[in-house]
């Protein structure tokens, strides 16, 4: 892949890097919320466990990777494979490691792989999600709001 960046699959020995990875994405989110670290801490694991069993009891052929640099867990790409789309389940970096062109080139290889297979790509994310530019420079458009 490239600069060290590689992907391997979930283990369960991950679960708190995942954790981790997962809390770092909703800290802007949590930082206008009046509680205390405890609270923040207890929602946020209280929101990975139900996250991490939906795309597990719900979602048919994902395939869970972690995204690691020089051997280091750096994030994590849940991609569904699907017979009629490709859809990004979820990627997120650790923050040190966001901006850097990582995340693009991860995506830019999926989006390879659909058009090689002739399948669209779909990510669903958030209107308010600050990450909605770096799909539209990527190509991607809205289909719902």
């Amino acid at each position: 892949m490239g600069d060290g960046i590689a992907l391997r699959p979930v283990t369960p020995e991950d679960r708190e890097f995942l954790y981790t990875v997962y809390a770092s994405t909703r800290q802007e989110e949590l930082s206008v919320v009046d509680w205390d670290e405890d609270q923040k801490e207890a929602f946020l694991r209280m929101q990975f466990e139900a996250q991490d069993k939906h795309y597990r009891e719900y979602l048919q052929a994902v395939q869970f990777d972690v995204i690691e640099r020089d051997g280091k867990a750096i994030g994590r790409l849940y991609v569904e494979r699907r017979a009629d789309e490709i859809g990004v389940v979820d990627i997120a970096l650790l923050p040190d490691h966001r901006n850097g062109g990582i995340g693009g080139e991860l995506m830019r290889q999926i989006m390879d792989e659909a058009a090689a297979a002739g399948k669209p790509v779909r990510i669903h994310v958030e209107q308010f999600n600050p990450a909605m530019r770096f799909y539209e420079r990527l190509g991607f458009t809205a289909l719902d709001e």
